[in-house]
């Protein structure tokens, strides 16, 4: 894997940026799609496609419902994205579980097991 260039983490940024901001005014009327955070925005080298890494507040099956509802919305999110940034072609979009924020409080809970352990 390359190291991105800066015009490859630009963009990823306002990609990032654009489709937050989409979600935050309610742009998209899908009641599939739950508390949603954008976590990060990975572009290939190339600018064709980008995996957008998305972290969802619920359980399971909110999670797996957000991520159809994105999925299905992603040629107006292109479409828009395309517009707003005065992009020729924006690059293909596929939205991912971010399960990063997960494996963070899942750890913070062992550890404060441990340290609650070693007080007794």
């Amino acid at each position: 894997m390359s190291v991105p260039g800066r015009r490859q983490e630009r963009l990823a940024e306002q990609i990032r940026d654009e489709i937050a901001e989409i979600l935050a005014l309610g742009e998209l009327q899908d009641p599939r799609i739950g508390f949603t955070t954008i976590t990060r925005v990975e572009l290939t080298a190339d600018l064709a496609h980008a995996r957008i890494l998305v972290s969802v507040l619920g359980d399971d099956e909110a999670q797996q419902n957000t991520i159809a509802g994105l999925s299905s919305a992603a040629g107006y999110i292109r479409r828009e994205i395309t517009h707003r940034l005065k992009l020729r072609r924006a690059p293909e979009l596929i939205f991912t579980l971010d399960h990063g924020p997960e494996a963070g409080l899942r750890i913070d809970g062992l550890l404060q097991k441990l340290r609650q352990g070693g007080e007794k």
